[in-house]
């Protein structure tokens, strides 16, 4: 379990104090956002290492027509950018383009982003959930510090010349913590939600055949609870790799069940380092609702590179 169960303003800055003086120390600020009708998504992503003065990160924005990085609607994946040392996470402008600004602590952002007249982007995320605590040192994250939380996003984004309205569900989240370049774990980070009391998140590790989850929560009819069991089923496509369907069967800590059925829409494939993320847009079917999120597919380059050449063999 993590020590900090209850994220506060102070959450809303850094944390590098507490991070001390590890090379790998490493603070994340994750939002995304999607347009259903047009098999959109979007992120925006930071990631600073104060020891080591640098942030990472951009954004990112897909359709159906395109999956590689270079050829998407907008991809800027910086690696290595000066980290400003006289502004806070609660109101800074990055070098990698993204802006965030606390309008009420824990609960409404304001975000921007800013890339010539390739990508212009203004974007409120409001939540419709108190942040939901890590509650599980099993997971991918491990005994980093982490926050999950759904919220509307509504705004717009000039992109290429075309002004599109943003108005959705989606995820945020953040962390801080160790996180070394060479700590891949094969796992998943699934996302859906159909209405501001109706979604879910789970994330799943590997064991050999199954998926299991490992830690996430279930939000019904108002009432958030975390997940105590479920599994994640999947089916691929032979000659791309990428998911095709998607099954979450699982139990939260009251005994609700959550059976969600996906499709993917549309998906990029991010190079993390030393992990790929096959990172698709998934219509759900939640319980007879329909709702919209992400299945981030993740796994270590050497095991992806393993999979596909036993495929083609």
């Amino acid at each position: 379990m993590t020590e900090q169960r209850v994220f506060t303003a102070r959450d809303d800055r850094f944390h590098f104090a507490e991070m001390g003086n590890d090379w790998w120390a490493t603070e994340t600020s994750w939002f995304s956002f999607c347009h259903p009708e047009r098999r959109l998504g979007g992120w925006f992503y930071t990631m600073a290492r104060p020891n080591i003065g640098t942030v990472a990160g951009g954004a990112w924005i897909w359709d159906h027509t395109a999956h590689l990085p270079w050829e998407v609607l907008y991809s800027a994946n910086y690696s290595a950018l000066q980290l400003p040392r006289d502004q806070d996470l609660n109101d800074i402008t990055l070098p990698t383009g993204v802006s965030i600004r606390v309008i009420e602590p824990c609960m409404s952002y304001a975000l921007g982003y800013k890339d010539g007249d390739r990508l212009q982007a203004s974007l409120r995320f409001d939540g419709v959930m108190p942040p939901e605590p890590l509650t599980s040192t099993g997971s991918t994250f491990g005994h980093a510090h982490h926050f999950d939380q759904i919220g509307r996003v509504t705004g717009e984004l000039v992109l290429h010349g075309e002004t599109i309205p943003i108005n959705s569900l989606s995820v945020r989240d953040r962390t801080w913590g160790r996180r070394p370049e060479d700590r891949p774990r094969q796992a998943a980070y699934v996302t859906g939600v159909a209405t501001a009391t109706h979604g879910f998140l789970a994330v799943t590790n590997i064991e050999a055949d199954r998926n299991p989850v490992a830690y996430g929560f279930l939000r019904r009819e108002g009432r958030t609870v975390r997940l105590v069991e479920g599994e994640r089923t999947i089916e691929r496509d032979i000659q791309q790799g990428w998911i095709t369907r998607i099954t979450l069967h699982a139990k939260d800590a009251e005994g609700r069940e959550l059976v969600a059925v996906g499709e993917p829409v549309s998906r990029i494939i991010l190079n993390r380092h030393t992990f790929i993320d096959i990172n698709s847009l998934i219509r759900w079917d939640m319980n007879g609702e329909i709702g919209w999120g992400e299945d981030q597919d993740m796994w270590p380059m050497h095991r992806w590179s393993r999979m596909r050449r036993t495929v083609r063999a």
